[in-house]
């Protein structure tokens, strides 16, 4: 098989940056080079100097970072870093100058907080790590931050969820430069997924958000957390403050921005996986989370995760293998 010409990818590190953020993509390229791809990688910081990553390993670059020559793929790896502090300006200008001549640009993880920063974000879609899909939101308030997605396009610019969901969107960009079928060959050497079902919901937290601010309604969401099998329906839930539906449902709305139905719902999903990361089987999980069914609790699993309850189970239950014998 004759390669193509080589296609030029440039990677932005810096002191902090996580080091899986840059070798988990750069694996997946070195990879497709064995099936006939010509992917030239270059290290690049902002001044040139060797940076620490945030395991303390030393990463030699190549040089710093400039708008020539033009990249095919400038790709900017995250850290825990920003997220928490605002991405100095030497940094935002080191992503933005050669992303101006790049054919496209990528974040893996929280690297979306640099390209905020640099402005390339405005107006787009995007994503990031779940916990911390909020504060881009906040840092970049004209991007659509979708906190579910593995990863994003938005034109020529990509995002990818939290750290190993950089190997997701570095097989995607290798199926769009070469076809499905050599992105398939470098799944499978690298023992990866070609594309996960189902989002990031599925690696999250609990859905349940802050208290409710008003004494009243906290009274009618620690009833449901207490005990999430237990009839909670509008009208039970409506007895315990002495109103009307109606105007419970209005308190849900104003607060929460859901409804009690839906809350109720939450809290049993949020039951439900933690005893199906216990080892209980999913109609015992359906039955002690307070589910009618075990069919309704599948539906509930479909629609947040994408994903069955058993196929959650497999995924998230254990990583022990049983013992031989």
């Amino acid at each position: 098989m004759v390669n193509p010409a080589p296609h030029w990818v440039a990677i932005l590190v810096y002191d902090g940056v996580t080091l899986l953020d840059v070798a988990g993509p750069a694996e997946v390229f070195k990879e497709a080079n064995r099936f006939g791809a010509d992917y030239r990688i270059v290290l690049l910081s902002p001044t040139g100097v060797d940076v620490t990553s945030n395991l303390g390993v030393r990463m030699a670059v190549d040089g710093a970072v400039s708008s020539e020559p033009a990249f095919d793929t400038f790709l900017v790896a995250g850290s825990d870093l920003y997220p928490r502090a605002c991405v100095p300006g030497d940094l935002a200008d080191a992503a933005r100058i050669p992303a101006v001549a790049a054919g496209r640009v990528v974040s893996i993880c929280t690297g979306a907080f640099i390209l905020a920063a640099a402005g390339l974000l405005d107006g787009k879609r995007a994503t990031t790590h779940w916990k911390v899909a909020h504060k881009l939101a906040a840092r970049c308030p004209t991007c659509r931050v979708e906190p579910d997605a593995i990863y994003v396009r938005d034109g020529t610019t990509y995002t990818s969820a939290g750290v190993t969901a950089g190997i997701d969107l570095a097989l995607a960009l290798v199926e769009e430069d070469h076809g499905p079928d050599l992105a398939r060959d470098v799944a499978r050497a690298l023992v990866v997924y070609m594309q996960r079902a189902g989002g990031q919901s599925q690696f999250s937290a609990p859905l349940q958000g802050p208290p409710p601010r008003s004494p009243a309604l906290r009274k009618v969401t620690d009833v449901v957390t207490a005990d999430p099998s237990g009839d909670h329906s509008l009208g039970e839930l409506a007895k315990h403050l002495n109103v009307s539906t109606r105007h419970l449902t209005r308190i849900f709305r104003d607060e929460l921005s859901t409804t009690p139905a839906r809350y109720v719902e939450n809290i049993r999903f949020d039951m439900a996986r933690a005893l199906l990361d216990q080892g209980h089987t999913a109609t015992q999980a359906a039955i002690l989370a307070g589910f009618p069914s075990y069919e309704s609790m599948r539906r509930v699993f479909a629609r947040n995760l994408s994903i069955s309850p058993a196929a959650y189970q497999r995924r998230f239950s254990t990583a022990r293998r049983p013992n031989a014998g």
